[in-house]
């Protein structure tokens, strides 16, 4: 740490009017760093809002289409889908389905909105009957690892053909960046871009997603496949492990409850890190701005320039959209 080059120093010198405070501002929150998720299922002119997450709905692609155009026109850059079927099997083939959910909703962004980039959520869990992010072993009541990375590959494969311009696996298997990579060069697409959930928590902010995206196990928790809460050391290797099969960028999930992780991902290996702000962060912030008790602008601002400070190079919200408006203001 720098020390004062004199012993007068005083700090609060430069923090004594606005334009002075940006203009030494350490970290900057930018509207270029922010990622909008979408939950897309089928039907049209479908908008069902998220009674846990105020604000968001699942959406039929028509309606999709038109909400991240305003949000394109709003500043947003990047949209992240997720997809809820009409029917749900053991095979979770709706995930790699030609004419599935999610690769319906790109074809149409890539056609409407050019401009947007569209990054796909590449897991299983909305697709199963039985909620969990893989082939399910029954007697055993297990995910079996290596037969999901087959379904998981041929998904993301789905997804580049459909125009996805980045593919995200979710799952937390192992091996399932390389099972991916191989497939997408395979099949042509040696240039899509993977952005790994690699130090994905199993959590409980992750409770209103449940109900967006249809996606509770019906048995068991995830605990077996994602990471403890309590492991640190655990994260670089998970990241380590992703980045050699080939990851181009990695994600930290959540957020706020692991900012250190976020950190020390970032000053660990220097590449492109994203930090998913999820859906309870934002249910809680939402909570308490209805009842008066937090101002939502100023709070969610600090959570996301916390986020920035720690390392995230990319932010992935559900506030993207208002905080371009309010970056603005």
């Amino acid at each position: 740490m720098n020390q004062p080059a004199f012993p007068d120093y005083r700090p609060r010198r430069m923090r004594q009017s606005p334009l002075l405070r940006r203009m030494v501002a350490e970290t900057e929150l930018n509207a270029r760093q922010l990622v909008l998720p979408f939950f897309a299922r089928p039907g049209s002119k479908v908008r069902r809002p998220i009674g846990a997450m105020p604000g968001v709905s699942q959406l039929s692609v028509d309606e999709l289409v038109k909400d991240a155009t305003a949000a394109h026109a709003a500043g947003v850059p990047a949209v992240l889908l997720f997809g809820i079927p009409d029917t749900k099997d053991e095979k979770a083939s709706g995930a790699y389905a030609r004419n599935g959910i999610v690769q319906q909703a790109v074809r149409a962004l890539k056609r409407e909105l050019p401009g947007l980039l569209v990054i796909t959520d590449v897991c299983l869990c909305e697709y199963m009957s039985h909620g969990h992010c893989g082939i399910v072993h029954r007697a055993a009541g297990k995910v079996l690892n290596d037969p999901t990375l087959k379904l998981l590959a041929r998904a993301a494969v789905s997804h580049a053909e459909a125009g996805a311009d980045v593919v995200a696996p979710s799952d937390m298997m192992d091996g399932r960046v390389r099972a991916i990579r191989t497939a997408l060069d395979g099949a042509g697409f040696q240039d899509t871009p993977i952005l790994s959930y690699a130090a994905k928590y199993a959590s409980a902010f992750y409770g209103p997603f449940r109900e967006a995206a249809e996606s509770a196990p019906q048995f068991g928790d995830r605990r077996s496949y994602q990471m403890n809460p309590a492991n640190a050391e655990e994260a670089l290797r998970e990241v380590a492990l992703d980045i050699a099969e080939g990851a181009d960028m990695v994600m930290v999930k959540p957020a706020l409850a692991y900012l250190d992780i976020l950190h020390r991902v970032k000053t660990t290996f220097g590449y492109p890190t994203a930090a998913y702000a999820v859906s309870a962060e934002h249910a809680m912030i939402k909570a308490a701005a209805e009842k008066g008790w937090i101002d939502e602008r100023a709070v969610t601002l600090e959570a996301l320039l916390g986020m920035r400070r720690a390392g995230a190079d990319i932010i992935i919200t559900y506030a993207a959209k208002d905080v371009c408006g309010w970056l603005k203001g």
